[in-house]
């Protein structure tokens, strides 16, 4: 960090003594454009170039001449990460970086609140601004094609709305820091076995209506100042200088006026990279995350090679003025920008923003009595219980650990078993039940049968003698987990946990199953487990968050932000050969198209175990029959749609009111619906209030690949009113005209 406090301080010097010759550059009166022309007008080619590639594993050159500082990265998105060397992937051991975690995105998209988006990227970007980062790496915004993808937990979802909704005020807040987002991964990285090459092809109509809004929506609506390119290829070329993605898409038809940065190691052919949109050039010749070489950082693609290419004319001149244009603009936008705010770190104010947007994201799936006509197991009653057994490796496991370039070095760490002790006091006792091994990357413990055994016996023998069991289990973000680098190899859960819930309803049926995972899982038991609960990664307060909603101090609100098939067959990406996934190594087909999530459910009629949407609450609500504002739409015209929602039970609480638009007939395939619109109330005991949406004539259309353009067909519509994409609570049918 020596060399970024040296050229801040000769940054501040020189804005120190600003006078009538200062610079255009250094001014930041001065419009941003006219800034980044007057600096490129002063810089040598030997100096733009060295924009376009990293100088150590997490920072990128600026000028030192020009007193314009460097770049600093960091990865997210769930925390600024612990330093890293500058030179290799080891940590760097500081004392002063330790941060908080918050909850993962899977959790952020479950609360289905733009509010808690905003308040997530607002103490996210404090703390970046505080470890003086100019780039945090996220929000990802990749759509949840499949469970067994390894690194689900850092999206949000598989509805291209919600996804898009909810990336943008998360970037909006962060950016208020001086600290650009950055949104990744671009495009279609859907899976992490072999991502550094696996070949995507898709219809056109996919990938605009499925796989790219939320990368538009982070662009156009969410203003992002710099976009990470996926290690995938999409039709051929890899993503990260994907002429078709980068350059026509993304920079021509959305305007994107910032940085394309790399995957780390997610470039390979200079000329591609020059000519086809990408930027800044991060972590060649490492696989991403633990390999070294003896190459220097200016051997990389954009570095020698490029500067080379230019001298001899083999690659046009205006495209090193257009990174290094965009590069300025970004260091414009952050390391020197003069008018950021303080940041700062771990305080009570960013705990509490943890902990709320973990209490909004939790998701009761299932609630029912023991016995028959009795009260819903949830929630935990002290007076009910005198022995409340807590069983589960993640229960105690500290899961900011793991889970590849997410991992996290805190400051605190509030586990399951420590938010159930705090509530409940020495009427909490623990059994591990399961082992899973320590948290690494490529790699996980074997654990012995008989450690499987021995702690499954200890473990039903106190459940025996307990009056109520808690399991918290799930996955982790080990390898072969929850974790980059590789996807899971089984859809059920790992280290013997269903043989552990069978056991332990074998003795005691008040059992509540706690679930920690970014991904859905298998559930053979589903239907003798009565209370089930989706708890995600959920970050430094998490045991806390578990603890408001197993004791209804809060009630749960949180909502599926992707569906949980039965069985993985049952999930459109599986339901065809190898070649939908994984792929056959080299080349993959989305075999489902746009039938992603509760469209393939819907529209194939095969039922979901849990449906996109789905969230219980300890109250009930009902509602009212929808009324439209007219029966038919015309193409210059809008349409509302209002239904009267009320809370009928006995305690406060919060319900996700979701509008879906599903298109009677037309000459393309289309879903039984699509999420068009949502909004999330909160409701006193009684208290009723009306909910009104409107829809627009773009809400009916769909990519028609034929005229490269989106249309819609004149007909009958329907709106749905729901409570989730299987509980429909009522249909107006209405006409575009």
């Amino acid at each position: 960090m020596k060399n970024k406090f040296f050229v801040t301080l000769l940054l501040a010097c020189s804005i120190s003594t600003v006078s009538a010759q200062t610079p255009v550059y250094m001014d930041d009166a001065q419009p941003i454009e006219a800034r980044v022309k007057d600096a490129l007008s002063r810089m040598t080619l030997e100096e733009k170039v060295a924009l376009c590639h990293a100088q150590s594993k997490f920072s990128s050159a600026g000028v030192p001449r020009l007193g314009i500082p460097e770049l600093w990265m960091s990865d997210g998105p769930h925390g600024v990460r612990a330093e890293i060397n500058w030179n290799d992937w080891g940590y760097a051991n500081w004392t002063n970086d330790s941060i908080t975690a918050f909850p993962a995105l899977t959790c952020l998209a479950a609360t289905w609140n733009p509010d808690m988006s905003a308040k997530y990227g607002k103490v996210i970007g404090e703390e970046a601004r505080y470890r003086e980062k100019d780039v945090l790496l996220g929000p990802g915004v990749n759509i949840y094609r499949t469970p067994m993808n390894g690194r689900n937990f850092e999206y949000m979802g598989e509805d291209p709305y919600l996804a898009s909704v909810m990336c943008v005020p998360y970037i909006q807040e962060l950016q208020k820091n001086g600290v650009a987002a950055c949104v990744k991964h671009y495009a279609l990285n859907n899976q992490e076995l072999w991502r550094g090459h696996i070949d995507v092809n898709l219809s056109d109509r996919a990938l605009y209506e499925i796989y790219l809004p939320a990368f538009k929506a982070a662009v156009e609506e969410g203003g992002v100042w710099s976009i990470m390119g996926a290690y995938n290829k999409i039709r051929g070329q890899h993503a990260c200088h994907n002429d078709f993605a980068l350059n026509k898409i993304l920079k021509d038809d959305w305007k994107f006026d910032g940085c394309v940065v790399t995957d780390w190691g997610g470039a390979h052919d200079t000329y591609e990279a020059a000519v086809n949109g990408l930027d800044i050039e991060m972590g060649s010749y490492t696989n991403g995350l633990t390999s070294e070489s003896a190459f220097t950082y200016n051997d990389y693609y954009l570095a020698n090679p490029y500067l080379r290419m230019l001298k001899d004319g083999k690659v046009p001149m205006s495209t090193i003025d257009d990174k290094a244009s965009r590069i300025l603009r970004l260091i414009f936008r952050t390391a020197m920008n003069r008018q950021k705010p303080y940041g700062s770190v771990a305080t009570e104010e960013h705990y509490a923003a943890a902990r709320e947007i973990g209490n909004e994201g939790i998701v009761l799936l299932k609630n029912a009595p023991v016995i028959k006509k009795g009260a819903p197991l949830l929630p935990i009653d002290a007076a009910k219980y005198q022995n409340i057994l807590v069983v589960g490796d993640n229960a105690v496991r500290l899961l900011n650990q793991g889970g590849g370039s997410s991992e996290l070095k805190v400051k605190d760490m509030v586990s399951p078993l420590d938010g159930l002790r705090a509530a409940y006091g020495d009427k909490v006792t623990y059994a591990k039940g399961y082992a899973a091994g320590r948290p690494m990357y490529g790699r996980a413990d074997e654990i012995s049968q008989n450690v499987v055994d021995s702690l499954r016996v200890e473990a039903v023998e106190m459940a025996r003698k307990a009056d109520l069991v808690v399991l918290v289990g799930g996955l982790n973000k080990n390898h072969f987990q929850d974790c980059e680098g590789g996807d899971r190899l089984e859809y059920g859960l790992p280290f013997g946990q269903d043989e552990l819930v069978e056991a332990l309803l074998g003795v005691n049926k008040n059992l509540v199953l706690v679930l920690l995972s970014g991904n859905a899982v298998e559930m053979p038991w589903v239907s003798r487990v009565p209370a089930i609960v989706q708890g995600w990664y959920l970050g430094s307060m998490g045991g806390k968050s578990l603890a408001d909603i197993l004791s209804g101090a809060v009630n749960p609100s949180g909502k599926l932000p992707f569906s949980f098939p039965a069985k993985l067959t049952d999930c459109g990406a599986h339901a065809f050969d190898e070649l939908s996934y994984p792929g056959d190594s080299i080349k993959q087909e989305y075999k489902e198209d746009i039938l992603v999530g509760y469209r393939w459910h819907d529209t194939k009629k095969t039922p979901a175990l849990f449906p996109f949407g789905h969230g219980l609450s300890y109250t009930t609500f009902t509602y009212g029959k929808p009324v439209l504002s007219a029966k038919t739409m015309t193409a210059d015209g809008t349409l509302t749609v209002t239904v009267a929602v009320k809370n009928t039970g006995s305690v406060a609480g919060k319900e996700i009111v979701q509008l879906y638009v599903g298109d009677d007939k037309c000459s393309v395939l289309r879903p039984v619906k699509e999420l068009k619109r949502f909004a999330k109330i909160a409701l006193a005991p009684g208290e009723e209030k009306n909910v009104t949406f409107t829809l627009t004539p773009d809400d009916l259309k769909y990519y028609d690949e034929i005229s490269a353009t989106w249309k819609y067909e004149p007909g009958k519509f329907k709106a749905y009113v729901c409570a989730s994409s299987a509980d429909v609570r009522g249909v107006v049918p209405f006409e575009m005209k």
